[in-house]
């Protein structure tokens, strides 16, 4: 857990990058993780050390070699290696600081691996960065503070790394906008995810999905995942995602690594486009995809088109996710109120798909204050599996009205919380069978939705108590009404009398 000092510890960093110029809370990020990255790559060589000293032999293959020196390949200067190194250039007067940074060790992870890219998930995407930090003071003030960050528990730097994800002032383009962390975690642990799966996030943005599948996958599976096989599974191959931001990426793959995956399997993908040929090959698909985008119809893959043939994102990502699942597969995303009631043709095509040649399970509806203050949309859960021969036969509806926080710009902690009772209920859904419209939650038939046009909205299928209300006779009415304009006469008597006394003395 996140300590007060340590929220203060950021919230200074944060506060240097605002008074150096950097005011864009992406390009804020971007540039703590860039040296994030270079303190961990230093912190990791030093425990490593320990480690061989302990036991007399020599690190094999270091990031950083020893007594040797490394050509820049920008600028054709022999750099000695020890001066790439966060415990040896934080100690530099400021100018000899800035210029090591901005133009060796930021290289360097560029090259990591001997080619730009090659190494890790995080410096794969290095290609393209810009060192943007302009002042030495600036750096020198950024550099004290993370400093001071204790970057060898991977725990505490997932925390600090979610909390400054949460810090994130701007919501990104295109209808896209951090998803609450609460909520992935409710999402991840209704899907229970195993180390038999196969994990994607086709819009992955900052990676909050795979990381908090990584999570349970360790918190359910620690012994398991000290098996070799598995261990490399888990690192290699199990967690997969895309985007087509590379900014988004490196600070996912930030996150990732901050989290304990090092080499996650995340890349730049356009997944709605014909460069994504992913085809039946994921068993669990958790997502929050863009709601806003407007594509034209030759930019998408024309199979994704023949399940609905619609130029919006929202709809276009449940056809890939159709198409990407492996039969048997599982899907948990987010999608705003339209898709559950929009009237054309694409909105019932969709619906119509999902239930009918697929098993739609359950639709989980949030309340308009989950997303903000990014924004105040109506959002709902979508969790199906595909089949690819039908299956629904009774759909689970939940109705949340509160997820632990105020519904208002501030998001507050709140004791109204719905959210273990949706887990609750969604694991013992032999105990909802008897549930009535009335209720918080209930099972709507497939037949009765199909009547409804494929309509998923939960409000269609709740039942109204609608109490008689008992009214006294008119004639009760008018003569209170008398009695109080009675009174009300009376004092006006009184009143006038009081000023009349008052004249006259």
């Amino acid at each position: 857990m996140i300590t007060g000092q340590i929220k203060n510890q950021i919230d200074q960093i944060w506060d240097t990058f605002w008074t150096g110029g950097i005011t864009n809370s992406i390009t804020l990020l971007e540039q703590m993780t860039y040296l994030f990255f270079m303190k961990m790559l230093d912190d990791a060589q030093i425990n490593e050390e320990a480690i061989a000293n302990a036991i007399n032999v020599q690190v094999e293959e270091p990031t950083f070699p020893y007594e040797q020196t490394w050509t820049n390949p920008e600028t054709g200067k022999a750099v000695p290696m020890s001066d790439l190194r966060w415990h040896n250039f934080k100690d530099f007067d400021p100018e000899r600081m800035f210029r090591t940074v901005r133009d060796d060790v930021f290289t360097y992870i560029k090259y990591l691996g001997g080619q730009k890219g090659e190494d890790s998930a995080y410096s794969r995407f290095m290609n393209n960065a810009v060192f943007m930090i302009q002042s030495p003071r600036t750096l020198v003030k950024i550099v004290e503070g993370i400093d001071a960050l204790d970057m060898n528990n991977r725990d505490t730097m997932g925390d600090v790394y979610e909390y400054v994800l949460g810090k994130m002032a701007a919501s990104g383009n295109n209808g896209q906008f951090r998803t609450p962390r609460h909520i992935i975690e409710m999402m991840v642990n209704l899907m229970k995810p195993s180390l038999e799966d196969t994990i994607c996030d086709p819009a992955m943005g900052s990676a909050g999905f795979i990381v908090e599948s990584a999570k349970y996958l360790k918190d359910h599976y620690n012994s398991e995942l000290k098996k070799t096989s598995n261990a490399k599974k888990f690192k290699n191959s199990l967690l997969n995602g895309f985007d087509t931001d590379a900014t988004m990426l490196r600070i996912g793959a930030m996150n990732l690594m901050l989290h304990g995956v090092d080499n996650p399997n995340v890349e730049y993908k356009d997944s709605l486009s014909t460069d994504n040929t992913d085809e039946n090959k994921y068993s669990l698909i958790l997502a929050n995809p863009p709601f806003a985008g407007s594509l034209d119809y030759e930019s998408v893959a024309k199979n994704l088109l023949a399940i609905a043939k619609t130029k919006k994102t929202e709809l276009l990502f449940l056809s890939l996710f159709i198409r990407s699942l492996k039969i048997g597969g599982k899907c948990a995303s987010i999608v705003p109120d339209g898709v559950l009631t929009g009237s054309s043709n694409a909105h019932k095509a969709i619906r119509k798909e999902i239930v009918d040649n697929h098993k739609l399970q359950a639709v989980i509806s949030m309340p308009s204050g989950v997303f903000k203050p990014y924004a105040g949309v109506s959002t709902a859960i979508l969790i199906f599996t595909k089949t690819g021969n039908g299956g629904t036969d009774k759909v689970w509806f939940y109705d949340m009205k509160a997820d632990g926080f105020s519904l208002d710009d501030k998001r507050n902690l709140i004791n109204e919380n719905d959210i273990p009772d949706i887990i609750s209920r969604y694991n013992n859904l032999e105990g909802e069978t008897e549930r009535k419209r009335t209720d918080q939650s209930f099972f709507v038939p497939v037949e009765e939705i199909r009547e409804h046009d494929y309509d998923l909205s939960f409000n269609t299928y709740k039942e109204v108590i609608r109490e008689a209300v008992h009214y006294d006779p008119p004639e009760t009415i008018l003569a209170r009404i008398a009695e109080i304009d009675s009174r009300i006469t009376r004092s006006f008597n009184r009143l006038t009398q009081l000023i009349h006394n008052e004249d006259e003395a």
